[in-house]
């Protein structure tokens, strides 16, 4: 089976009340996807974002716009869906990783920040992730060197901890992330 040249934005419907009844308050691609010119087959999509506490019903406008800071403050969420292309793309000779690490806090500020320079890929973020693998396979691997090898279907509960996520595969891996933002101890 081969894959497309370019991974799917995805679609977003949000429903919201209006005059006392649900309504479809949108329905497209999720406005701030960006695939990655410097790291082919890469995609990022921050597809809702709450403030501290949510209220409902939700019936403000766009939460999530094109360049809003990822990481979320204590109570506020984030919801993203990544596709990581295999490691292979960041170990060929044409990878510019000045030009990614550029494009990354272009487009995911306040997350690209945090990627270790000394440490590729390793970051530590001051929230509880829920992540699910949507499609392929990925490894998670934490400070210590530990790795645990992921497939569809499986869930993460990161709970502030340092770490990578390393696709050793040939094909590239979907992945949805909600950070809950949470007070640093």
């Amino acid at each position: 089976m081969s894959e497309p040249a370019e991974a799917r934005v995805p679609r977003r419907v949000v429903t919201a009340v209006r005059d006392g009844k649900s309504v479809f308050a949108s329905d497209g691609p999720v406005p701030n996807a960006h695939r990655y010119t410097s790291i082919p087959g890469m995609t990022t999509s921050v597809v809702y974002a709450t403030a501290a506490p949510p209220s409902l019903p939700q019936d403000e406008g766009e939460t999530a716009p094109p360049r809003l800071r990822v990481p979320p403050a204590p109570g506020e969420t984030r919801l993203m869906i990544v596709t990581f292309p295999p490691d292979s793309v960041m170990a060929s000779p044409n990878f510019d990783p000045a030009a990614a690490d550029a494009e990354q806090r272009e487009f995911i500020p306040g997350l690209a920040e945090l990627f270790e320079p000394d440490a590729p890929g390793m970051h530590r973020t001051d929230t509880v992730d829920y992540d699910i693998v949507l499609d392929g396979e990925i490894w998670l691997e934490l400070d210590d060197g530990a790795t645990t090898h992921l497939r569809q279907g499986d869930i993460v509960v990161q709970c502030g901890t340092r770490h990578a996520w390393r696709n050793k595969g040939k094909r590239r891996a979907t992945m949805c992330f909600v950070l809950v933002g949470g007070a640093p101890r």
